[in-house]
Parts: C-alpha cells; structure tokens; sequence
C-alpha cells in the first residue's frame, strides 16, 4: 500500500461532485493503480478496491478515497475495463480542453438545457461520456456526448478522418491543416462558422509572497530560463540563488514559453532547475521556498505573487484577467472549438453555440480559465498608460494628440473588449465578430443615455497622419458593425469614434504579432464621474 505521490488542494467532495450512478455492477479487484487528471490537480496512487457509481476507490495511507472517474484516468493493469458507447456528438483533441474544461462544460449544458446529466468512464484513458435526460415528464433522452482527450494535432487528423463531429484545440488551425480539411469536404475551417473560441488560458511566473522582486523584464526572463542569471541579487532581490520551476518538454506549458518567451526556439533548460507538471504542487512548492520562481496557469497562483512582465519596448504586462481579455497580455492562448460544415448536427451547433455564449462563463471560469466575458477598468491618470502620454521626449507635433487622448481618458472607462483585424484586411478577426455580440448583450443592461466610444489605433508602420485618419476609420467601422448587428437594442446607448493612430501602443512593433496587437479598437464607457 502506497502513500499518494501528489494531492488535490481542492477538497475532494468538490472533485466528486461530478459522480453520478452508472449502469455498470461495482466490480473487486486487487492492486495497484494511478488516477491521474490532466490539468494536475489531483495525481494519487493507492491499491484499487473497487468502481462504483461512476467512482474509483483506492485505499491509501489517507485511508479509502473516492474519485469521480469524470475528472480522472485510472493507470495500471488492475483497473477496471468497460464497453464504449455510442454517443450523438464526439470531440475529441487537446488535452487541456478535454479534462481541464469539458467536464464542467458538457455538465453545464446539461443544467442549461435542463438536463439531468451522468457523466461515465469508458474505460479509455482520457475519455468519458455524459448522457442527458429530460428532468421532467418521462425522463427522455436528449442527447449523449463522447469526450476524448488526445492533443491539438490529433483533433485535426480525427476531424478530417470524420471520426468526430467537434475538434479542441489549444492553438489555431495550420494551412496546410484547413486545406486538407476543406479538400476533403469539410468547408472553410478559418471561418467564424467552422472556428470557435470559448476562453482563454493564461500562464503566470510566480515568486514567494515576500520576494521583493515584482517585476522583471522579457530579456531579463530568458536570461533566468537559460540559466545566466541565477542569483536574485542580479534582478534586485536578496543574494540567494533562483530555484527555477518549470514543466518538462513537450508539454503545452512549456510550448508556450518556447512560442511566447523565444520566439519558437526551443533553449535548453537549467540543469538545477525543478521540474513540475503539477500547477497546484507547482504553486505550493513556491509558496513553502522563499527562492523559487515558478510559472503555473492562471487559475493556480493559490496567494504567490505573480510577477509583472515588462516587453522588450518597456511596455507593462500585468498578469491578470483584464490583460487578457484584451489579448495585451504575452502569455496566453485561445482554446479553440473546430467543427465540419458537412457533418455538423443540430445537437452539435447547439453545443457550440452555448459554450461560446454567456451561459457557459461560469463554468469557464471555475474550470480555472479566462472566459470571453466583458471586464471593466478604469483609466487613472497615474495609470502606466497616462504616465507613457506624458514623455517629454515626445515628438512636438504627435504630443498634442496624446494630451487629447490623456484629456479623453478622464471621463471614460475602458472596457475588455477589443477589436482587431486580419492582416491586410478591413475584416475583423474571428475575437472581434464574436466580440459584437458580447458587447451588444453587456451594453444592453447598461442605463439609458450611457456614452461609449471607440477609440482606434494603428501600428507604427507608415505616415502618423494617415495611420491616424486609418484608426478612426477603423473605429467607423466597428461602431457601424455593432450598430447593424444591435439594432434597436441599444438605442438607449450614445455612441462616438476617435481615432489616435500609432500613440499609446499595446505591444512592440518590432514583429507582424506585434503589430497586430497594436491594429486595435479600444471600447471606452463613461466613467460614474464623467
């Protein structure tokens, strides 16, 4: 009899609260087996004892526990075999996705749809399947869906071998991917039909609360995560060495740093530093060692300190949901949904169309990632974006604009919700056609005669006049998009553009993602005081 290797931090009624019955009689076995979930949260190993009502039970040096078999795979000869089922709808891909949201997700659309909702190992690991029957009358079944954690590529490959109706992923569809896809009869996957997104995931470098360091440059980060610095006194700190915590290669974490930190390279890790996989014991280990610094996603931070991120202009990334919300933030990612033109079922667009609604931000959020709600912050004069419009060093005549735009910023609130374009296009990217919709239901509860404005900005690429006249353009646009799409649902709402070209950057313009953050439209609100 083992002692478990890793806990949950979460109680495990919480963990279990998943469980529902399964038509399945419980069955005794003898042995030793992991149950393991793929977010970290919970990584135990004991002797198996039994599977019953849709739960494992393994005995411990904690004594006997359960564990819903919805939010863990069982590893090891002595666990429990079953016989998949068919489902309605099948989605299949990133593992992120698959145990890290869409067990919450597929249980909300059952309480949305006003569904009972039984959630079943199949027996494959990574896998389980929910069944929905009607809470009323004679308990009819609605609809049965089949989730299978693999990764991002598998979900393309399964979707062009038509083995699942909905692929997850945690990065967008390549080329080479939608051509295959669309040569095969699946229509335009790079499309807002085809193509969704349903949250954000976030990672967060994190010291021990009493670190004195609270920021640190990119450059400064490489040089930690490359091993040439070592010692906190060399970012400000006190003279100790840094215990570097990292994921191991391969996994997304760690992809996300090669692709965000250095540009796609892959730099090899400090032999000294600790690898952890785990968020939660990742964020414990940092709080319990004074030296260590760490990176965990968003939702795992449990009370570290999370350290802001300067870019290599000096611009300031603060690690919190605002940020990324309006994707200004690095380190961070949209979780995608991908569906077939050609196969896409009534259950599966209705689906889609909840997880990427309002309904499903709840859900999304206690999974522990950022939801595509609208966030509100003000814009305070001692803020870092007023301080940048006040450089004495700037140019006499772009000066004017940025007092116009400091002058503007007393009165208005900014909103999280940020429109961009496609590259070389006058069509807003996928965030921006969902965005409209979001902004239309949040402006709707908002009183009558509230002010909003959409202030346009460009990259630096080109003349100041023209990316001015370009900004405010852009802002027409948006504004008239929303208004055709709201209708006379926000006739309540007054609405304004502006336009301030290159002033007031959100990112550096040193590369085309750069400057694509920065071809942005800003919604601003009155502020209570304005």
């Amino acid at each position: 009899m083992n002692q478990p290797i890793y806990k949950s931090y979460r109680t495990f009624a919480a963990t279990c609260a998943l469980a529902t019955a399964m038509a399945i009689p419980a069955a005794t076995y003898a042995g030793e087996v992991t149950l393991k979930s793929a977010d970290g949260t919970v990584n135990l190993v004991g002797e198996f004892i039994e599977f019953t009502d849709n739960n494992y039970v393994i005995r411990t040096g904690l004594g006997d526990l359960r564990i819903s078999a919805s939010r863990v795979s069982c590893i090891g000869d002595d666990c429990p075999t079953f016989t998949t089922t068919e489902a309605d709808v099948n989605i299949g891909g990133s593992d992120t996705i698959a145990q890290g949201v869409m067990p919450l997700l597929v249980s909300g659309y059952g309480a949305f749809l006003g569904a009972d909702a039984t959630q079943t190992a199949t027996g494959v690991d990574g896998q389980f399947l929910t069944d929905m029957v009607g809470e009323q009358g004679f308990g009819d079944p609605i609809g049965s869906y089949l989730v299978t954690s693999t990764s991002s590529d598998a979900s393309f490959a399964a979707l062009l071998d038509d083995t699942i109706q909905i692929g997850m992923s945690a990065r967008r569809i390549t080329p080479d991917e939608a051509r295959a896809l669309r040569d095969a009869g699946a229509g335009q996957m790079i499309s807002p039909d085809q193509e969704h997104i349903i949250a954000s995931d976030s990672l967060v470098f994190i010291t021990h609360p009493s670190n004195p360091v609270k920021s640190m440059s990119l450059e400064q980060l490489r040089a930690v995560l490359t091993g040439e610095i070592t010692n906190w006194a060399e970012l400000g700190g006190e003279d100790a060495p840094i215990q570097l915590v990292l994921p191991t290669e391969g996994t997304p974490s760690k992809e996300l740093i090669d692709d965000k930190i250095f540009d796609g390279g892959e730099p090899e890790v400090p032999a000294n530093s600790l690898e952890i996989d785990n968020d939660t014991e990742a964020a414990a280990y940092i709080n319990a060692n004074a030296n260590a610094l760490g990176m965990v996603g968003y939702a795992f931070q449990r009370g570290a300190q999370a350290m802001t991120l300067i870019n290599d202009c000096g611009l300031t990334m603060v690690p919190e949901a605002f940020s990324v919300r309006t994707e200004e933030y690095a380190l961070q990612r949209p979780l995608y949904l991908y569906t077939r033109a050609d196969t896409a079922t009534e259950a599966t667009t209705a689906f889609v169309d909840y997880a990427t609604s309002n309904a499903a931000d709840e859900v999304i959020a206690k999974a522990g990632f950022i939801d595509l709600g609208v966030d509100r912050h003000a814009q305070p004069l001692d803020g870092d974006r007023a301080k940048a419009l006040l450089d004495p060093n700037a140019d006499a005549y772009e000066a004017g604009f940025m007092r116009e735009m400091l002058g503007q910023m007393v009165n208005y609130d900014r909103l999280s919700t940020t429109f961009r374009f496609r590259t070389g296009s006058q069509n807003l990217d996928l965030r921006g056609e969902l965005n409209i919709a979001r902004l239309t239901d949040y402006l709707e509860t908002q009183p009558q005669g509230t002010k909003i404005m959409f202030v346009g900005f460009t990259d630096s690429v080109g003349a100041f006049d023209s990316n001015r006249e370009l900004s405010k353009s852009r802002a027409d646009q948006v504004m008239s998009a929303l208004q055709s799409y709201a209708s006379d649902r926000l006739s309540g709402v007054e609405m304004t553009t502006t336009g301030f070209g290159s002033i007031a950057p959100a990112a550096c313009n040193t590369s085309e993602a750069e400057r694509q953050v920065n071809r942005r439209v800003e919604v601003w609100i009155e502020a209570a005081n304005g």
